[in-house]
């Protein structure tokens, strides 16, 4: 049995995955982003063996829930935002989109203890992705919210790599859980909750050998190329060090 945390878990894709988590067995924490949605998540999966709250759009929080979470031997960053609509900024003066898809991630790898398995949720969009780290709160550009969900997911997919690469105690992998039926995705969506939960459940705990492997961007359980910029490795470096110095954290050892 592991002990898995699922960041955004009172709804869609990441509630999909506790709830299957706990079905086989595994001591799973949801998370929600205050206490309304942290009770909504524990309603929301039965089972699960509790649930810690910290709004990831807000630095202090994500750093408080961070420090008080403990360690697991799973985390599935999950949690995420849209690009629908105008900009919006967040209580530290930064983009929302960028703070929660992937600061948030970033400091909460950087603070938890380093689990066995992480696993980051990105999109089949990060094939789109331009990110520019010489602006990547899009403060000179015209905004594209858009552009900016593309960018953040293949920002994801650069940190789960770059995981792999700096900490070979963890197995990390981005995914790719495709079109899928959430408030996110809307009701068009082909895909179901459980079509898109299934490669993260299935990377979180099973021993087969292609479930092990790190370094990888994932969809249906199968390695798919990314963006070719997700290989580039000191575009990894400098995401990970814009992330420290935007967040005050210090990558992990």
């Amino acid at each position: 049995m592991a002990r898995i945390l699922v960041t955004g878990s009172a709804q869609g894709i990441g509630r999909q995955t506790a709830a299957d988590l706990v079905g086989l067995g595994h001591e799973v924490v949801v998370h929600g982003r205050d206490d309304a949605r942290g009770r909504a998540a524990l309603d929301a999966v039965p089972g699960a063996a509790g649930v810690v709250v910290g709004d990831l759009s807000s630095l202090a929080s994500t750093r408080a829930l961070a420090q008080s979470a403990g360690a697991y031997d799973v985390v599935v960053h999950n949690a995420g935002v849209g690009g629908d609509g105008k900009r919006e900024t967040t209580v530290d003066g930064l983009s929302r989109i960028f703070q929660v898809n992937v600061l948030a991630p970033y400091v909460l790898t950087a603070l938890l203890p380093a689990p066995q398995r992480a696993i980051y949720l990105s999109s089949g969009l990060q094939a789109s992705g331009r990110l520019d780290l010489d602006d990547p709160q899009w403060e000179r550009r015209r905004w594209d919210g858009m552009q900016a969900y593309c960018d953040s997911k293949l920002a994801d997919v650069l940190l789960a790599l770059w995981v792999a690469r700096r900490s070979p105690g963890t197995v990390s992998n981005a995914v790719d859980p495709g079109w899928i039926r959430t408030a996110m995705g809307g009701r068009g969506a082909p895909g179901s909750p459980e079509e898109g939960a299934d490669t993260q459940v299935w990377l979180a705990t099973s021993d087969e050998p292609a479930a092990v492997a790190s370094g990888r961007y994932l969809k249906g359980r199968r390695e798919q190329q990314p963006n070719p910029a997700a290989r580039d490795e000191r575009l990894q470096d400098r995401l990970v060090e814009l992330c420290a110095r935007l967040s005050g954290v210090a990558p992990a050892a």
